[in-house]
Parts: C-alpha cells; sequence; structure tokens
C-alpha cells in the first residue's frame, strides 16, 4: 500500500476526516467528564466503527483513532487508568476494522453509495498532551507525561496505525516530549497545534498551559524536533488561514488544517453557529490555494462537511 508520506508527495490535497468525538456526541453517545469520547470505544464500539466508515464514504482518505482521551494522562483521573492499554488497543481495532469493512463495500458498490470513498484510506493515531482531563485541573510532571507518551505511542504502533498525530499542542515542554516519544516508534508523525488570538491581536498556541506562547515561536521550536507536517487544528475556522500563514514562515515542509466549530462546556460540544458545509469548503479552498495539503475537521465538523469538501476537491481536480 502507498504509505502517507508517499501520497503527500503527489501534489494533490488529502483529505482528512472531521471530529469523531463531536460525531459521537451527534448519535448520543454520553461523555465522561474527564475522559469525554475516550470511553465509547468500550460503551458503543459499534457508534465508532460508524463513524468511522461515514467518514470513508464520505471521502476521508485518513480516519483518526478515537484516542485523544484515552492516553494514561487522562485516563488516571477518569480512574479508568487500568483501562489504559485495552481502551487504546481497541480504539485502533475499531479504526482499522472500519478501514477494512470500507474497502470492502466499496469493492462490491451495487448502488454507488461509496462511489465518493477513497481507494486507499490511512488509520492515524491520535496522541494528546491534555492532562488533568479536558479542563488542564491538575497537571502531571514532565517525567509522567513523558512515560504516558511512550505508552500510549507504543500501543498505537504495535496495534497497526499507519501514523502517529500529536493533537490540541499549546505547550513546547509538553509537544517535545510527545514528539520524541512517538518518533521512538519509528512512524511518521504529525503535529496539530491549537491557537487563538492574544491581546495584542497576534496569534498564541491555545489554550496555554503554562505560559502564554506566541504561535509561530512554538510551533518552530516543536517542529525543529521533529515531524512530518505542521497543522493548524482546533482552532476556529475564522483563526485557521491566519495561523496557517505563521507555521509556513516557520516550517517549510508539508501543512495541514483542520479547525472548529461552535464551543465546548464540559463535558460537550455546543453545536451553536456550525459552518455550513458549503461556508466550509470556501475556506477549505482557500486555504489549499495557500498551500496546505491535508484538509479535515476538528470538533463541530461532521461528515457533511467532509463530503461537501470531498466533492469541491474532486471537481477542483477535474
Amino acid at each position: 500500500m502507498t504509505t502517507i508520506s508517499q501520497r503527500l508527495k503527489e501534489g494533490t490535497t488529502v483529505v482528512m476526516d472531521g471530529a469523531t468525538g463531536t460525531e459521537l456526541e451527534r448519535h448520543g453517545v454520553p461523555m465522561n467528564s474527564i475522559a469525554w469520547s475516550g470511553l465509547a470505544v468500550a460503551t458503543d464500539p459499534d457508534v465508532v466503527r460508524r463513524v468511522h466508515l461515514d467518514y470513508i464514504r464520505a471521502g476521508a482518505e485518513i480516519i483518526i483513532t478515537n484516542t485523544f482521551a484515552t492516553g494514561r494522562n487522562m485516563l488516571r483521573l477518569a480512574d479508568e487508568e487500568n483501562r489504559t492499554a485495552d481502551l487504546n488497543r481497541q480504539a485502533a481495532r475499531l479504526a482499522l476494522q472500519a478501514r477494512e469493512d470500507a474497502m470492502a463495500a466499496k469493492s462490491d458498490d451495487r448502488d454507488g453509495s461509496w462511489q465518493a470513498a477513497p481507494d486507499i484510506v490511512w488509520v492515524a493515531g491520535s496522541i494528546s498532551p491534555m492532562s488533568g482531563g479536558l479542563g488542564d485541573a491538575t497537571q502531571s510532571s514532565l517525567e509522567q507525561m513523558r512515560s504516558d507518551f511512550e505508552e500510549q505511542a507504543g500501543l498505537l504502533a504495535e496495534s497497526g496505525v499507519d501514523f502517529l498525530i500529536l493533537e490540541m499542542i499549546r505547550d513546547i515542554d509538553y509537544a517535545c516530549t510527545a514528539l520524541e516519544a512517538a518518533l521512538a516508534t519509528g512512524l511518521p508523525v504529525w503535529v496539530g497545534f491549537s491557537c487563538d488570538r492574544a491581546e495584542d491581536g497576534g496569534i498564541k498556541m491555545a489554550p496555554s498551559i503554562h505560559e502564554e506562547i506566541p504561535f509561530a515561536k512554538g510551533v518552530a521550536a516543536v517542529m525543529a524536533e521533529g515531524g512530518s507536517l505542521a497543522a493548524v487544528m482546533h482552532s476556529h475556522v475564522d483563526i485557521t488561514g491566519p495561523a496557517l500563514e505563521s507555521v509556513q514562515s516557520v516550517w517549510d515542509g508539508p501543512t495541514g488544517v483542520y479547525p472548529e466549530s461552535g464551543y465546548f462546556k464540559k463535558p460537550n460540544w455546543q453545536f451553536v453557529d456550525i459552518i455550513p458545509p458549503n461556508d466550509f469548503t470556501d475556506r477549505a479552498q482557500a486555504w489549499v490555494e495557500m498551500g496546505a495539503c491535508v484538509v479535515g475537521g476538528c470538533c463541530g465538523i461532521g461528515t457533511a462537511h467532509i463530503r461537501a469538501l470531498s466533492d469541491r476537491l474532486s471537481l477542483t481536480v477535474a
């Protein structure tokens, strides 16, 4: 199978999936107050697999495992620490099974419902430096986080994911530690940075953990340690374009974008003022013209957005 690194070299835009956690919410899966959607792989595995399948059917070439909140750093405070290995392996298994099921359905597509599904799908293993639950009420030591990152990266790599993706990066120390752990697996590692407007109008890594860090400075510091692609993720659609420019000012490698729409009120995403799919694709087209080679969505961005994006990019290529 063509690797994701080889696919990036082709020069055409790669379509990533949208949010997994908020799609699970849309399907009625309850969210944990600390581990958010992480426990869904055990409580509602069929729904998790179906969400992955829906994104592939919509045209996603990359699906991301539902492991954003299944690192030991999250599960420890949710009193689910003893399930760390099982939850990560199960999440990877569900994504890989969805890919297998999708490819079988595409090869036997009698009614044309799988026409938009790509010929190849890659599975990315998500790792997040979030600590202390989604509100970061408690911060773990760097040494503890290193151990947690190494464990999760190893579990995902052993489970067969194609590459790893660090998500919601908003701190240099935790990010570099996570990156080191992920790179040690030998898999390609992408880094998704989150940002917001600073009081002076500039762009900062956000929400900040230890201190407010200018976005370009943070991206430069982390990507200097390695990584194959730098992305703007879990950031509002309005700031994504300027943030992408900031990334490209300090990083000359491949870039990607997968923004959010709506807002979070623990433990649920609030589906308020969600950008319509056609407006999302207009924005996405602009990001592609700026040089983004991977485009998808994060919280609030669902299968309708990815289908519209896939359709738009197919027309552009044609």
